[in-house]
């Protein structure tokens, strides 16, 4: 098992997941707060990174593309304080890090996890019901329905027609987007035959966010219907529209460049030497060497 604790938070790796607890340090964001312990299946990693500087340092988790509804709602635009995925580590504290991100990426090979997208979500998204309020609106979901309510703030032709419930099943896309500047952010959903490229200001089936510290609450809503709504791999790729010897040839991976081919061979130097030192056995060092000969 590897763990790592700091202000910022505690993330413990088992081998088979990896359980990421935000700590109560004030720079925790209102975001991690409300979500609380993240349980990470190791099927769900598509790599983990550590970045030192001078005073600090940071851990990275990269997720496989359509793995959490949190980050397919948000887009990864969730800013530091608020990604549950990344935590600031102390410079004393590297090594610990270090021997954190080497444990995690040998599961990685040792169960030869492919880095590409899933197929279904692979966290379950926030607990509902679940309600939260920002900008021009309170948005609350029970599960099965969608409830905006606005408040004196709010553009008078949007809260005219009153209070909003979008029913789930008429529910056909949802994404946050942060406030960046001068331009305002929004939660807005995409309602079957209500489709509109209006403002969020001016939108009925959106909020509008100004960039205030509450914003963030307002992805745990969209994270919360995504996970609700089909997963994007079930739509038909684009492959499928294009003629048979077309989809043929994208089909093929692109060869890896030869920075990843470089790395790969400083791979297999690494498990060459973990294996004379008796850290991995001959069958983990055989698998582990196989998975990175497929990847070259």
């Amino acid at each position: 098992m590897a763990e790592i604790i700091q202000r910022d938070g505690t993330w413990v790796f088992d081998g088979d997941a990896l359980r990421l607890t935000p700590g109560r340090d004030r720079n925790v964001g209102l975001l991690r707060k409300e979500l609380g312990e993240l349980t990470v299946p190791l099927g769900a990693l598509a790599g983990v990174s550590l970045e030192q500087g001078k005073k600090a340092g940071r851990l990275r988790l990269r997720l496989r593309d359509g793995a959490d509804p949190l980050l397919q709602a948000t887009g990864g635009k969730l800013g530091e304080p608020n990604d549950p995925y990344q935590l600031t580590v102390e410079a004393d504290r590297f090594g610990v890090a270090e021997y954190f991100v080497d444990e995690v990426r040998n599961a990685l090979l040792l169960d030869e996890v492919p880095a590409g997208p899933v197929d279904g979500y692979l966290l379950p998204g926030p607990a509902v019901p679940l309600s939260a309020s920002a900008g021009d609106g309170t948005a609350t979901f029970d599960g099965d329905s969608v409830r905006l309510d606005w408040n004196w703030k709010t553009e008078e032709a949007k809260s005219a027609a009153g209070a909003r419930t979008l029913a789930l099943g008429d529910i056909t896309a949802v994404e946050w987007h942060p406030a960046v500047g001068l331009e305002n952010g929004c939660l807005r959903f995409t309602v079957r035959g209500a489709e509109t490229k209006a403002p969020p200001k001016y939108d009925p089936n959106s909020v509008e966010l100004w960039g205030f510290k509450k914003d963030p609450l307002m992805a745990l809503i969209a994270a919360a219907v995504q996970a609700r709504l089909p997963h994007p791999a079930v739509s038909v790729p684009e492959e499928a529209a294009l003629p048979a010897a077309e989809a043929g040839r994208a089909a093929i991976p692109a060869p890896a460049s030869e920075a990843d081919h470089d790395a790969l061979l400083r791979r297999l130097r690494e498990l060459g030497e973990l294996h004379r030192e008796g850290v991995l056995t001959d069958e983990e060092f055989t698998l582990a060497k196989q998975a990175v000969l497929k990847r070259l």
